[in-house]
């Protein structure tokens, strides 16, 4: 049976941690601790091949970072900066090394923004739309893109190995209700959890509380919180967090980039 690394690249929001306008306490934090430090949001599964979903503007240090040479497809959940503004990174991976168009999947929607900005590359990425609840195989995994409650066009992907049902959705508010039958019950649950109390964007994002909830309510045996801000309201640092999380027992945890498990 072929084994599957899943990867955080990247578990943050937009402006990262931390921000270099920032010198709130997650920031120093992070200034301090190599460790607390949180590149833009995109996760890696590796078998025989690579995949990776969103290509964030931290994707070259990202790949430095795991050793990574080839990248084998590239799937999108929508066509926000953060999760687009690496892209150009691998136009050199495929004038260069790869010599073929970059096999490459999202919504219609994301497909199109993406273009709308790399309109420079359009050669060499081998575009292929999803719609809502289609599945697609690749190394021995499937990948469904199920609708999320975010920018139109917004997918999460519920990724399935013979042994593990994952849920990831970077970028979400509450899941609307088609979408949280599918991922009912599944093993591992990765979700938006950008806001430390207060949700400045309930339409679009989650709260860190508000992911719990939903990931509770929802029975995932593990939660992940990533897409994490931890400064745009109350500032949180990592020890602060954590020491939070430790009434769960285990079962929610705060990603961090390079944070590696198999499925």
């Amino acid at each position: 049976m072929k084994k599957h690394t899943f990867t955080f690249m990247g578990t943050a929001a937009g402006c990262g941690v931390p921000s270099f306008f920032c010198d709130c306490p997650a920031c120093t934090e992070a200034r301090e601790n190599p460790a607390c430090r949180r590149g833009d949001c995109g996760v890696m599964v590796r078998g025989e091949k690579t995949l990776i979903i969103d290509t964030p503007p931290d994707a070259r240090h990202q790949l430095l970072r795991e050793g990574i040479r080839t990248v084998d497809e590239i799937l999108f959940t929508h066509a926000h900066f953060d999760h687009i503004g690496g892209l150009g990174e691998y136009e050199y991976l495929v004038q260069l090394v790869q010599k073929r168009p970059m096999p490459t999947y999202g919504s219609v929607i994301a497909l199109q923004g993406i273009l709308a900005e790399f309109h420079y590359m359009d050669y060499c990425l081998d575009m292929h739309a999803l719609e809502p609840f289609d599945t697609h195989e690749f190394d021995g995994v499937h990948y469904t893109a199920l609708p999320v409650t975010h920018a139109p066009g917004t997918y999460g992907y519920l990724i399935e190995t013979p042994e593990t049902r994952m849920f990831y959705a970077s970028d979400t508010a509450k899941l609307p209700p088609e979408t949280a039958e599918r991922v009912r019950g599944c093993d591992i649950l990765a979700m938006d959890a950008t806001f430390w109390k207060r949700n400045w964007s309930p339409n679009d994002h989650h709260s860190i509380q508000e992911c719990i909830e939903e990931g509770l309510a929802l029975d995932a045996k593990t939660i992940y919180l990533t897409h994490m801000c931890m400064h745009y309201d109350e500032p949180i640092t990592v020890a602060e967090l954590e020491a939070y999380l430790e009434q769960y027992g285990g079962r929610v945890r705060a990603a961090a980039d390079g944070l590696s498990f198999e499925i």
